[in-house]
């Protein structure tokens, strides 16, 4: 019994080359679908890191403003429209000394929003020294300045607004509710900042802070 030629042959040199064709181009489409896959968890990863920067930056924010320190020998919180200083007590039971701390919008080659903060302070005199040297820090800083401040996130503009007489006004107002108590510590602040594009998140975000005496113990 002889078997029958059509059903013992071997596939044609044409049909392997389709098939290995046909193979290349599924494992090309299975790359790519992979890769763009890739490419979709790596962006809303970085998306995702921006968000809890951004959230961390204000939460500090917000506890800088909260441990501010009152007394009548040293600054609590002064703005010059550049920056933000606040005297602030340590965030420690052993971190005993106050710190000054300061915020500011530095521009250049990208507008950043950045944080600085002294060492303890123990005495009147390192308050000083602390003092102006973080106003320097933010009009001009040296490479140790530089050193103690955190970069937040990109930043294009911020304005800030004190709540005081029952009414928010420009901290460095003339006239109006603010100017009848200037130096004393106003009831709220309010930060406008206004992210740069490209960001998780952009355009304009107010936050705003009561002071834990005024607002039953809640900022």
């Amino acid at each position: 019994m002889r078997l029958n030629p059509r059903h013992s042959r071997g596939f044609t040199l044409i049909e392997l080359l389709v098939a290995i064709a046909v193979m290349a181009l599924m494992a090309i489409l299975s790359w790519r679908g992979l890769d763009g896959m890739s490419r979709a968890q790596t962006q809303t990863q970085a998306r995702a890191d921006e968000v809890l920067v951004l959230q961390a930056g204000l939460g500090q924010w917000r506890a800088d403003l909260d441990a501010m320190a009152e007394s009548p020998q040293i600054s609590s919180l002064d703005w010059d429209g550049r920056v933000l200083r606040i005297t602030r007590r340590g965030s420690t039971l052993v971190d005993e000394g106050l710190r000054v701390v300061a915020w500011t919008r530095r521009t250049g080659a990208g507008s950043t929003w950045l944080r600085w903060q002294s060492p303890a302070l123990t005495t009147l005199g390192d308050w000083q020294s602390s003092w102006s040297q973080a106003e320097r820090w933010a009009q001009n800083p040296g490479d140790e300045d530089k050193k103690r401040e955190v970069s937040i996130v990109p930043l294009d503009d911020w304005q800030l607004f004190y709540f005081r007489g029952g009414a928010w006004s420009n901290p460095l107002s003339s006239d109006g509710p603010a100017a009848a108590a200037k130096t004393a510590i106003p009831e709220g602040v309010r930060i406008v900042l206004t992210l740069s594009p490209g960001q998780a998140l952009s355009g304009r975000l107010t936050l705003d802070w009561i002071r834990p005496s005024v607002g039953g113990g809640k900022s």
